[in-house]
């Protein structure tokens, strides 16, 4: 549809400029006037021949909403409906300043259904790759108690909180994963340059070489000659793994391997535990029921297995069951977890102690993260030493053995 610009006032009088999409100018009226603004002028504007380009041309090179762009959404929501600017105003205010092609378009889109008459949090669900299950969960709990911006500003924090764990986990495997880089290069570099070089002066030696020489050049050999063959296997065996955690069992199966790799695992479970428990706290903090609390955070957690074990938690609350019971059954807490979570089971307050969970889990992964690399260094030196000394005895052994035998010659 085209775009139009429009001049018109709202009802203190002050002008009121921006640019609408809609198929005609009378559209345009009629959406101007259910927001409470009195058009002057409404004229067709220059973006209309960018509606008129295809959409796939468009969608190239476009990117997706990032947690930025929510986090930014959900405190100019806040900000705006605190002041007391009306939904409408606000929408169209967050539509003229936001940068994200993306957001442009779903922000239209919400502004659209809204004035159709829908609910926000209904217009909301109509973007999942935007607005989670968990974020329109509350901010259809926000509706019903009129606690709308509130609920923006404690979903601002969620994700500024979120935002924090993601990137420590990246900070935490960052290290590791150049290291192993750097050790594959090395063995690559060497395997198809350095082997070879050294094999065809040998081989001019007319001597018995020894057994970890000739593995060496063994290999050496086996790669040189079937490199593209390798290669191919690499990344048929990248897409193939990639297939594979994209399936619901391979993904359950691949989150819970992770939580089970040496040193790495545990960052990533106490990370995904303080997400669960600042989500938990947040659905209670915001008066949605505990099942239903758990159903949404079920879905936002982004690990299957510990999802797996908040769903059996849910089904376990709805049999009756304390909270306190189900998180036992979970397997997944720590002694000094589970009696924060007896105590706020049994005095109510069960929104706070698990606010204090997450800070608890916090705190470990910062610590964690601090002292990752003290922790992985003895690894990668014990790896790199061996390495170093089976390049070192298989290439140097020759010639430290052929120099004996000139010295013993003389």
């Amino acid at each position: 549809m085209p775009y139009f610009s429009f001049k018109g006032r709202n009802t203190r009088g002050e002008l009121i400029t921006g640019t609408l999409e809609g198929s005609d100018a009378g559209v345009i009226a009629d959406q101007l006037i259910n927001t409470g603004i009195t058009p002057v002028d409404i004229q067709a504007s220059q973006r209309i021949l960018a509606a008129q380009v295809p959409q796939w041309w468009r969608n190239l090179g476009r990117r997706n909403a990032t947690l930025l762009d929510l986090m930014l959404f959900s405190r100019q929501m806040y900000t705006l409906l605190k002041a007391g600017v009306p939904i409408m105003r606000a929408l169209a205010g967050l539509q003229e300043s936001a940068i994200n092609p993306t957001m442009i378009e779903v922000i239209q889109d919400l502004r659209t259904n809204l004035d159709a008459g829908r609910e926000l949090s209904a217009a909301m669900r109509q973007h999942p790759e935007v607005f989670s299950y968990f974020y329109v969960s509350l901010v259809r709990t926000g509706e019903l108690t009129g606690q709308l911006e509130d609920v923006f500003l404690r979903l601002y924090n969620h994700l500024e909180f979120e935002k924090e764990i993601k990137d420590r986990i990246k900070a935490a495997v960052r290290y590791p994963t150049f290291v192993l880089v750097a050790m594959a290069a090395a063995i690559i570099i060497v395997n198809l340059f350095v082997i070879p070089a050294f094999a065809k002066v040998y081989s001019g030696f007319k001597a018995e070489l020894p057994y970890l020489t000739k593995l060496l050049i063994g290999f050496s050999n086996f790669m040189v000659a079937n490199w593209p063959f390798m290669l191919a296997a690499l990344v048929a065996a990248v897409l193939g793994f990639r297939a594979w955690i994209g399936t619901r069992r391979g993904k359950y199966q691949w989150d819970k391997v992770k939580l089970r790799i040496p040193i790495a695992g545990k960052i990533v479970l106490k990370a995904t535990l303080a997400r669960f428990s600042r989500s938990f706290a947040l659905g209670l903090q915001s008066g949605v029921p505990v099942v239903q609390a758990l159903s949404n955070v079920a879905q936002v957690v982004d690990n299957d297995f510990i999802a797996q074990r908040i769903e059996q938690m849910r089904d376990g609350v709805e049999r009756g069951e304390s909270v306190l019971r189900t998180a036992v059954a979970s397997g997944v807490f720590t002694p000094v977890v589970l009696q924060m979570i007896a105590v706020g089971d049994e005095t109510g307050e069960l929104d706070s102690l698990m606010r204090e969970v997450a800070d608890l889990y916090e705190r470990d992964v910062e610590y964690e993260v601090k002292t990752l690399a003290q922790q992985i260094e003895p690894i990668l030196i014990v790896g790199l030493g061996g390495l170093v000394l089976v390049l070192a005895l298989g290439v140097f052994l020759p010639i430290w053995d052929l120099g004996q035998a000139a010295l013993h010659h003389k």
